[in-house]
């Protein structure tokens, strides 16, 4: 267990000027750079819990974490397909790297909703130059997770912040800290603390077997003190009709997704280099009928995952312009059908993929498991079969989903 008050070994470094994403475009060609360049060493960091310090300053310093910032503040607002798209790609060569920034982009979305001009105005000029936000929103000791501890009390000049997080996501990386509290009266809101701030405590205390890098451990808040310009509406992000909910749902789908579009990816390759079935009749394991029935309902159901992620994301940018009831409902019923399929989809491929390799699948050079292991721990975010009972009740009863970032 560690303690972090910096972002690495050194100093804090003064923010940076980030490139500038123009275009959709842009966004991909970028990322697909990029993940060729985090392939490397992907296994050694898994393996050694080597948490990917340089690779998220490059990812930062890219432009791809201001990509969603919107036009009229200087960003490209790419669609939510080129978002799923490029954690997709990220997730495929390490779950982890794909998973950092999911709270970064979740948290603009709540400043777009929620924030006021000059919040807006000053955050975004911050992520423009490269600024990174992570996450404290879940807790570890409630009853449930719908239950917040973590309170936020007005004194003079601002407020303060007392509590405890856990899974706090990218917070190792970041420079701000968007907080999930609640004051007095039982509202919530998203405080986006700075990571320096006195009182404020990082642990790294993650020990999941799986998305061993993100950085998913403890924050603690003694006393914090935040200027009353951090503190922005959480609960009106849920309590009228906004993309936040599904926006929050498809970034985890793309992650499942990835993870089994790569994992299918190394079979092939693994397949190529596997002895056949000694009662299989055939010299290789590309010939092998059962070998090749196995790969056939894999890219079937990799493939699908794919297409729902696409769907899914044209429904969110669908209803982003004038969010309704009706068009939130469809585009969180689209999202909850990926993120169901993707669900089992990841956790197949991951593990179709060491047993069609044979036992030398399973050798710990190799890291194969970190496929399944990634998909695993990450699936474990969202009950899979409470999304089925959204679709069909929706489907059959006319019954609204629940408007929050976890259906």
């Amino acid at each position: 267990m560690t303690s972090y008050q910096e972002l690495s070994q050194s100093e804090a470094q003064q923010l940076a000027h980030a490139h500038i994403i123009q275009s959709d475009a842009e966004a991909l060609e970028i990322a697909r750079a990029l993940a060729e360049q985090f392939k490397h060493h992907a296994v050694q960091r898994d393996a050694e819990r080597l948490l990917p310090f340089e690779e998220i300053e490059a990812y930062s310093q890219s432009g791809l974490w201001a990509m969603t910032v919107p036009k009229q503040y200087g960003g490209a607002e790419v669609s939510s397909y080129t978002v799923a798209q490029v954690i997709a790609l990220m997730s495929g060569v390490d779950g982890s790297i794909g998973q950092i920034p999911q709270n970064h982009f979740y948290g603009l979305e709540i400043l777009r909703n929620t924030g006021t001009e000059q919040q807006k105005q000053k955050l975004y000029a911050e992520v423009l130059k490269g600024a990174r936000f992570g996450n404290a929103l879940a807790e570890f000791k409630t009853k449930n997770a719908a239950q917040k501890q973590t309170a936020i009390s007005p004194v003079d000049g601002g407020f303060i912040v007392n509590g405890e997080k856990f899974y706090c996501t990218g917070s190792l990386f970041a420079h701000r800290i968007p907080t999930l509290v609640k004051d007095e009266h039982g509202r919530e809101f998203l405080v986006f603390i700075p990571r320096q701030s006195e009182g404020l405590e990082l642990v790294d205390d993650w020990s999941g077997f799986g998305q061993r890098t993100t950085g998913s451990g403890t924050v603690k808040f003694n006393h914090v003190f935040v200027e009353a310009d951090d503190v922005i509406p959480f609960d009106a992000a849920y309590s009228q009709p906004t993309i936040s909910g599904p926006f929050a749902q498809i970034m985890h789908a793309a992650i499942e997704t990835g993870i089994a579009h790569a994992a299918f990816e190394e079979t092939l390759i693994r397949v190529r280099q596997a002895r056949p079935w000694i009662d299989s009749g055939v010299d290789k394991a590309t010939d092998d009928p059962l070998t090749l029935f196995e790969l056939g309902r894999i890219v079937a159901d990799v493939r699908a995952s794919e297409v729902l992620l696409k769907q899914a994301a044209r429904s969110i940018d669908a209803a982003k312009p004038q969010p309704t009831a009706e068009n939130i409902a469809k585009a969180s019923i689209d999202v909850a059908k990926v993120r169901a399929h993707s669900t089992e989809t990841a956790l197949k491929a991951s593990s179709k993929l060491i047993e069609l390799a044979g036992s030398r699948g399973s050798q710990r050079e190799d890291g194969l498991d970190r496929f399944w292991r990634n998909a695993r721990v990450h699936t474990l975010h969202d009950a899979s079969r409470w999304k089925y009972y959204f679709i069909a009740n929706h489907l059959l009863n006319g019954v609204l989903p629940p408007r929050r970032g976890t259906l």
